[in-house]
């Protein structure tokens, strides 16, 4: 079994929300890299981010934070990162910044296309299916 410690990015924060709503939201740390650090001293073999502001808007919101968390781990451990990656574009950037692992969700369910674009070179990983999908988006309407 593969534990995979979370690290959910808001405005630049690590944060936990209350129930989905952004505007209810707890700042773990304001230093994603320490937080990173942190998990790589108790033995975490893989990092897993979320970008919240970039899940909510449909673009990447936390590049920085991303960035940083990156930079703290280097080599070490894998980094997976989902949140408002909807174009390859996308993917392939984070992949360059060191990204190991691209988590598509939306896109994997509201554009079809994007799914059966070739994406062989790179390591993209999709969790989401449309009864999971559609319950999240029924679960987060109104609040944003």
């Amino acid at each position: 079994m593969l534990i995979i410690p979370a690290i959910d990015l808001k405005d630049g924060h690590c944060v936990r929300l209350k129930q989905g709503s952004m505007v209810d939201a707890t700042v773990f740390s304001e230093d994603p890299g320490a937080v990173a650090r942190y998990w790589l001293k108790l033995g975490a073999r893989r990092l897993h981010l979320v970008d919240l502001n970039g899940a909510f808007a449909g673009k990447p919101r936390n590049e920085d934070a991303v960035k940083a968390v990156i930079k703290a781990v280097g080599a070490d451990i894998p980094v997976q990162l989902g949140g408002g990656i909807r174009d390859l574009d996308t993917v392939e950037r984070y992949l360059d910044d060191g990204i190991a692992y691209i988590i598509i969700g939306t896109a994997a369910v509201k554009t079809r296309d994007f799914c059966t674009t070739p994406v062989t070179p790179f390591p993209v990983t999709s969790w989401s299916d449309s009864m999971r999908e559609t319950a999240r988006l029924r679960w987060t309407v109104g609040r944003r």
